[in-house]
């Protein structure tokens, strides 16, 4: 089914629940998960931080789902996000995107205007989203 699932994380707001998902089906299938981080800094001085920033929070993800078992390589990008998340998707092999939405009631509200969205557009690879809570 899925050997490569590709996970962009946006924060812990959104993330939390989608690692225990991905963590489930990566288990169930037996799939190697990439985590990615994109970081999009205005100065030079503010790219060294971000960068920094965002591998300490890939590294504590990473560390959460290799608990449960699971195989979890990090990756920090820079650039656009959508432009990043589905170029590292394609140069991968991943068969799957799984990603965090904010969890509004309708699927237009859900995606317009996001980087989901943005995604979703671009690449024929299948994207999950996950909500940040259990509401349907």
């Amino acid at each position: 089914m899925y050997k490569k699932i590709l996970v962009p994380l946006g924060g812990p707001t959104l993330d939390d629940r989608l690692l225990r998902h991905v963590a489930d089906l990566a288990l169930a299938v037996g799939a190697e998960v990439l985590l990615l981080r994109v970081a999009h800094y205005h100065t030079r001085d503010a790219q060294a931080h971000e960068v920094e920033e965002a591998q300490e929070y890939l590294e504590h993800a990473q560390a959460k789902m290799e608990a449960d078992g699971v195989r979890a390589t990090t990756i920090v990008r820079h650039g656009e996000p959508v432009q990043e998340i589905v170029s590292l998707a394609e140069s991968s092999g991943a068969d799957l995107i799984a990603m965090g939405t904010h969890g509004h009631s309708e699927l237009k509200h859900l995606l317009v205007g996001s980087v989901a969205e943005g995604v979703l557009r671009a690449t024929t690879i299948p994207v999950l989203f996950v909500k940040p809570h259990g509401t349907a």
